[in-house]
């Protein structure tokens, strides 16, 4: 069965960074576009980067240049790095593989002074 479990979610001031991983299991992970989500309290599920099985990169609009996705297919872990965070980060960050419906458990991005 698939397994994503994520990491590296935490406090941190604006302007911080962090990285995330998701660690995949039980699937061909370089077959696979991956992606990650964000959620808050009382809000949808968003978008925030996918990456293809051939490393094309998508962004949503607010992120971009400041967030990098990218994939290690050996390790089948796909990674995001957050740059000049910003406090309306602030979200539960969600794995995701867009094809198979499968998430993470997710992990806590809190961004504050």
């Amino acid at each position: 069965q698939v397994q994503l479990v994520e990491s590296g979610g935490g406090l941190v001031q604006p302007g911080g960074s962090l990285r995330l991983s998701c660690a995949a299991s039980g699937i061909i992970f370089r077959f696979y576009t991956m992606g990650w989500y964000r959620q808050v309290p009382g809000k949808s599920r968003e978008l925030v980067a996918t990456i293809s099985s051939n490393r094309n990169t998508n962004y949503t609009d607010s992120v971009k240049g400041r967030f990098t996705i990218s994939r290690d297919n050996v390790k089948k872990t796909m990674y995001l790095q957050m740059n000049n965070l910003k406090p309306e980060d602030t979200a539960v960050y969600y794995c995701n593989v867009p094809s198979t419906g499968n998430w993470g458990q997710g992990t806590q991005v809190t961004v504050s002074s």
